[in-house]
């Protein structure tokens, strides 16, 4: 119809950064205007917020916290999606030998601060002894009553190594649900990416460099995949020449060494987040043949000396 004038609408990404569960999340969506865009990012916010709450060790309310203090003495009962999550957890640590473990937080912290005060490494006995409580398999799970039980008195779980992957995923999930069909959410370098960029190209993303974190050593196109670094360069100790990662190996109880970063990719954030860390603690090799084992898993491993490890499916650019 002459006269008839064609709105063409172009969509645009909008992103915000702000701190939540105690990380720095940037959530990045590709929305049809400002109004739609920032709405929808709240929504994700409100997401990450409500899992903060559930999986939080900082405040004494949460079932975690309950979880732990009733350590030794009794069942919690606790919602779904909290047993879920630690089911899933179990799983993890059977799949990688224990180098994943939720009980992690039972590590006796008095060894340990990584800072200039630290000049050596505690013997291999008083290591071990820092460790003592560690050990998934008294994560005592009941699926008809939904309860969680830790067998031994001061144990503790704690989701460090699994709760922004999860939160990240929630996220993504809550946004799609809303109509967002392209965007990212990032967890302090564990980031989910789905869709395409407003140009229709598959999103960017950079591999963290070990002597920099904010200078990439790589990139990789990605769309609908998750990836997750687990590295010792934000937090070590140099003893006697040698540099050691604040990662506990959870059986000895030492730092683990060799290993400057490893990054995972996977379908899902959860999977990336919980799976970097125990390649750092199995080492090169031992890594390396579990994560060519599991199908749509892929990483990158990068050594002290600084040699590039990748699993068969990688193709780094």
């Amino acid at each position: 119809m002459p006269g008839t004038e064609i709105l063409t609408i172009i969509p645009t990404l909008y992103k915000k950064g702000l701190k939540l569960m105690g990380n720095h999340f940037e959530i990045t969506v590709v929305a049809n205007n400002k109004k739609e865009g920032f709405e929808r990012i709240d929504d994700a916010v409100a997401e990450i917020s409500r899992i903060e709450k559930l999986l939080t060790t900082f405040n004494e309310g949460s079932q975690t916290s309950l979880i732990n203090r009733n350590a030794g003495i009794q069942p919690v009962k606790v919602d779904q999606e909290v047993f879920d999550i630690i089911q899933r957890s179990k799983r993890i640590s059977d799949i990688t030998q224990g180098a994943f473990d939720i009980t992690y937080g039972s590590v006796d912290k008095k060894l340990w601060n990584f800072d200039s005060t630290m000049t050596a490494l505690p013997d291999a006995e008083t290591a071990r002894q820092s460790v003592h409580l560690i050990n998934y398999k008294n994560v005592i799970l009941d699926e008809k009553k939904r309860t969680v039980f830790l067998k031994n008195k001061g144990m503790r779980i704690g989701f460090g190594g699994i709760g922004k992957g999860y939160a990240a995923e929630r996220a993504k999930d809550v946004l799609q649900q809303k109509g967002i069909s392209s965007g990212i959410v990032n967890a302090s370098g564990d980031l989910t990416a789905w869709g395409l960029q407003p140009n229709g190209k598959e999103w960017t993303i950079g591999i963290a460099d070990p002597h920099s974190a904010h200078h990439p050593f790589s990139y990789l196109n990605i769309t609908n995949m998750a990836i997750a670094t687990s590295g010792n360069y934000e937090k070590f100790v140099i003893i006697n020449g040698k540099k050691y990662s604040h990662t506990i190996d959870p059986k000895t109880g030492l730092p683990v060494r060799g290993i400057k970063s490893v990054t995972i990719i996977s379908p899902h954030a959860e999977i990336a987040d919980a799976m970097a860390t125990p390649v750092m603690i199995m080492g090169i090799k031992v890594g390396l043949d579990m994560i060519n084992q599991v199908k749509g898993l892929a990483c990158i491993i990068i050594d002290d000396n600084d040699k590039i490890y990748t699993s068969k499916n990688i193709n780094l650019k």
